[in-house]
């Protein structure tokens, strides 16, 4: 069955209006019609809901039940992520929500090479919001990630107080497994893992990390890409401490 995001904002009593972007692809893409039956998802709950009226620019929607729904894990898993050069944050974006990460910080690093203040950002947090969004829907989830403007390293790891456990994987680490951290950390359910761009990361961003209490950890003696590194390094944390496998 199709399955659409809706804003909870826009529902009124048992229906709701859909507009723009989705109204169309409903409509004039997938050519919905009246007393086609679709799921819809509010971010937190899940609906069956059955198309009421299409209107010239609009469709309205009956709620007809709530959906029991277990798509969402209990671990909240914060990516601080590089900003990588290309189209790489797509794929990391694509991929790690289908996983189950629920939020997406774009970060400034020392070698970062993306100019943020030339990029048109705005325009490609929009991108990735989409892109996320259309991940959940092939996933089955029924949140959709959030996903925030570039802040700088250093604004990131100020950030650490709000997790439970914070990594960061590091080439040059030779004591501290990724396996090994997490084998310490069952229970823990709040998460924050950071992941250099092409460059990773510099020895004073890896020290003002430490500082934090942030975690370096080794990923094993083969140096991965930012987007092979993020997709895996989520995965594993997943499927240690979450509802993967």
């Amino acid at each position: 069955m199709r399955k659409i995001f809706i804003d909870r904002q826009n529902i009124k009593g048992e229906f709701v209006y859909i507009e723009g972007e989705d109204f169309h692809h409903l409509v004039n893409v997938l050519r919905l019609k009246r007393g086609n039956e679709i799921v819809a998802s509010d971010g937190l709950k899940e609906y069956a809901a059955r198309i009421e009226e299409i209107k010239k620019d609009k469709l309205i929607l009956f709620l007809e039940r709530e959906l029991e729904s277990n798509t969402e894990s209990a671990l909240e898993i914060s990516l601080f992520q590089g900003l990588p050069k290309s189209d790489k944050m797509e794929l990391i974006i694509q991929k790690c929500a289908e996983i189950g990460v629920k939020k997406f910080i774009p970060v400034v690093t020392r070698y970062t090479v993306v100019d943020i203040t030339k990029s048109n950002i705005n325009k490609k947090i929009a991108r990735w919001r989409k892109i996320s969004e259309e991940a959940c829907k092939q996933s089955g989830r029924t949140g959709v990630p959030e996903i925030c403007m570039p802040i700088s390293f250093e604004e990131a790891i100020n950030q650490v107080d709000k997790f439970n456990l914070c990594i960061i994987p590091y080439e040059k680490e030779q004591t501290s497994k990724l396996k090994e951290v997490l084998k310490k950390a069952k229970g823990v359910k709040k998460i924050g893992i950071f992941i250099g761009p092409e460059g990773g990361f510099s020895q004073e961003e890896i020290e003002l990390a430490l500082n934090k209490s942030i975690k370096p950890v080794s990923l094993g003696p083969r140096i991965l890409r930012t987007e092979t590194a993020a997709i895996a390094v989520c995965s594993i944390v997943m499927y240690e401490l979450g509802d993967m496998g």
